[in-house]
């Protein structure tokens, strides 16, 4: 599979530290029409569709494509060539159809590697309604659309995921392959934020890296860096703040001075960044502080027997 350069944020985080190579990832959206999926002969390419869905094919086909499915994910393999064909996906659920346009050629001199594919959907798109001149009418009467009296929008994905999946492909991916989310914001994020109890329990060094926000949502990317010479399993479990969803970019650390003693977390909070989320950090209390004057220790006063402050009776 393929592997690809940073991109310039990535650059930044090599400069500081180390960072695991991650592949690119081809984006493409189902808008209703058919999608067109090259194939190499004798290359396995894989397509992300993030459902369970069945797979209808020509009986020509059988023969000379290989098709597997596993985890919302298709493998598709071609021994020969093929020409133009088309490949039905069906959601096994709501029986909603995805039309690929597949063709197989064989590799040329020098030819890279055909990269994975993720077909993603518009969130939240309206449907069209039924009888639009009822709907019309509705409308006029009541004074209202469902949009404007606060009817929540539906999505196939959560809003946790929309925001993680587009700070990792900002973070790690070539800018053309990143998927594009309305309403999707980068927001300012101080430099200089102590992370000292995120992962108190971890020798690690923590930076803020950069930060979204969608809705009422933020996801905040954090540069975690491990400075001990042992490996680390990285565990969400472990990690101590207000958080609605926290996802490790590689579940473990090398040891310091490694290629991968490098990642990046990202933390999803809710109504507030990262900062409002952390768990305050507890200074030593020195007792003596609380204590009146004439009390502390080693201070002289009244009734303090090296000071002769004792009251003298006549």
């Amino acid at each position: 599979m393929k592997r690809f350069a940073s991109s310039a944020l990535a650059s930044l985080l090599l400069s500081l530290g180390s960072v695991a190579t991650s592949h690119a990832i081809e984006i493409l959206r189902w808008e209703r029409l058919p999608l067109a999926v090259p194939l190499v002969v004798g290359q396995e390419r894989v397509i992300f569709i993030d459902r369970n869905v069945r797979i209808g094919l020509p009986d020509s086909l059988g023969a000379h494509l290989r098709i597997q499915s596993a985890g919302g994910a298709i493998y598709l393999r071609a021994s020969e060539a093929i020409p133009p064909t088309r490949l039905q996906l069906q959601d096994v659920e709501s029986g909603a159809l995805i039309l690929l346009d597949i063709a197989a050629e064989p590799a040329k001199a020098g030819q890279a590697p055909l990269e994975p594919i993720r077909i993603v959907e518009d969130d939240g798109t309206p449907s069209r309604p039924e009888n639009p001149a009822t709907s019309r009418a509705d409308e006029d009467e009541s004074g209202n659309t469902m949009e404007s009296i606060g009817t929540p929008t539906r999505r196939a994905t959560t809003v946790p995921v929309i925001l993680t999946r587009h700070a990792a492909q900002n973070l790690y991916a070539p800018l053309r392959t990143v998927e594009p989310v309305p309403d999707i914001g980068r927001v300012n994020l101080r430099r200089n934020i102590s992370l000292d109890t995120l992962l108190p329990t971890l020798p690690v060094r923590a930076q803020a890296l950069a930060a979204w926000r969608f809705e009422d949502q933020w996801v905040t990317a954090v540069k975690l860096i491990n400075t001990s010479a042992r490996a680390l399993e990285l565990d969400p479990r472990a990690l101590q703040g207000d958080f609605v969803a926290a996802t490790f970019q590689h579940p473990s650390l090398g040891p310091a001075g490694r290629t991968a003693d490098t990642t990046v977390v990202y933390l999803v909070t809710r109504g507030h960044g990262l900062v409002e989320s952390l768990l305050p950090k507890i200074a030593p209390i020195d007792a003596a502080q609380n204590l009146p004057p004439s009390g502390a220790a080693g201070a002289p006063g009244v009734g303090h027997p090296s000071t002769g402050g004792l009251r003298d009776e006549e």
